[in-house]
């Protein structure tokens, strides 16, 4: 690993801090970032429209949007003025090594549905007709620890590579460098991160009622907490 970097070891507590300083950062600027965050899931939602590969390539984009929000936000804390444009930040920055990120969560998501497969997850009905949510709930049945054991590995691998579309964009890492570095961090300040996911699924959950609208705000906060979090791991010491 690069003698350069350095991780902090944070209080567990910080994590959910990462929430409230991005609120700060999008406070200043609301507009600016809900015209960005708007622009992300218009392109992501667009793309996943397209048959066969539309799914793929908002796959393969997702870390370089995020790289995109690093910067942005890295931009604004020196003052600099934000634009719509800077959405594309993350295709000239270091674009190789973001979209391979991109693919490798993609096969890492596929392997991890195929094994919940193979253990037992429902997927299709017999006949052509497809189960309605009372005979899914039904097969389900027994077989609720497989969803579980889906999720908290989702869960673990996302949290394994939080950190990496910053780093790749902010430090001219390889994929494979970021990610050690990314890990390497998640495990370090494992409370930290705990807290911090739990406090994003609750104000996700809160946001939702009712009809959603609190995402307006939740989603430029989550974005820009990817950030918050990298700064104080990563360049604390700095």
């Amino acid at each position: 690993m690069d003698s350069s970097i350095r991780v902090a070891e944070l209080r567990a507590g910080r994590g959910v801090r990462w929430l409230t300083e991005a609120f700060g950062l999008f406070r200043r600027k609301p507009m600016a970032w809900i015209g960005l965050s708007a622009g992300w899931l218009a392109i992501t939602f667009g793309l996943l429209l397209l048959p066969l590969i539309g799914g793929v390539i908002a796959n393969f984009l997702q870390p370089v949007f995020f790289a995109s929000f690093a910067i942005i936000a890295l931009r604004q804390l020196h003052g600099e003025k934000i634009l719509m444009g800077d959405l594309f930040l993350g295709f000239r920055r270091n674009l190789r090594p973001l979209v391979n990120l991109g693919a490798v969560l993609l096969m890492v998501e596929i392997a991890v549905f195929a094994m919940m497969a193979m253990l037992g997850l429902p997927m299709a009905a017999t006949g052509d007709k497809p189960f309605t949510v009372n005979e899914y709930v039904d097969a389900l049945k027994g077989k609720e620890w497989i969803l579980i054991l889906g999720f908290l590995l989702t869960v673990a691998i996302k949290g394994a590579v939080w950190f990496a579309p910053p780093l790749i964009a902010l430090h001219d890492m390889s994929m494979a460098h970021a990610v050690r570095w990314s890990a390497y961090a998640c495990l370090a300040n494992v409370g930290a991160m705990l807290l911090y996911g739990l406090a994003l699924f609750a104000i996700f959950f809160a946001a939702l009622i009712p009809w959603a609208l609190g995402l307006i705000v939740v989603v430029p906060i989550m974005a820009i907490s990817t950030y918050v979090g990298y700064r104080e791991v990563f360049e604390a010491s700095a």
